[in-house]
């Protein structure tokens, strides 16, 4: 999985003119799946993402995590993630996660999410054509590979 976490002050998320997620200050979670994601790549990611020390303490050092502030997540699937560009202006993704296995995966990822935050996650709607609306804070935007571990 790849995962493009984004700090931000609000984003939302609408399908088809209407608002399907919106958060308040948390992060933005754009989820790439390829076929061999697990939910071992899962647990690590979640757990990752939710101890990773991003939020700013009160001497403005980015020393607190998602769980430190009680901040929000927004999740959309993003099969672009898994995009290769290597030959011809066309990319290929030949390694995204097709809907049968990319499906139950992201939703197992919102779940375990919840899980750990202990509170709802919002999302878009997988497959969808979304207009994802963001205040990036900071900027702050980070990539997660649980293939690679960073």
């Amino acid at each position: 999985m790849r995962i493009v976490v984004q700090r931000v002050s609000e984003a939302s998320v609408s399908i088809d003119g209407k608002v399907n997620g919106k958060i308040g200050k948390g992060v933005l979670l754009l989820v790439g799946i390829e076929d061999d994601d697990s939910k071992e790549d899962i647990s690590w990611l979640v757990n990752k993402i939710l101890k990773m020390r991003i939020f700013n303490d009160e001497a403005g050092v980015m020393n607190c995590s998602l769980q430190d502030i009680n901040a929000e997540v927004l999740v959309i699937s993003q099969f672009t993630l898994h995009a290769s560009t290597k030959k011809g202006n066309r990319p290929s993704y030949i390694k995204a996660a097709k809907p049968d296995i990319a499906i139950p995966l992201y939703e197992n990822f919102i779940l375990e999410t919840e899980d750990q935050l202990d509170k709802k996650v919002e999302r878009g709607i997988f497959g969808a054509n979304m207009k994802v609306a963001l205040i990036n804070d900071g900027p702050v935007t980070i990539i997660i590979d649980s293939k690679s571990k960073e």
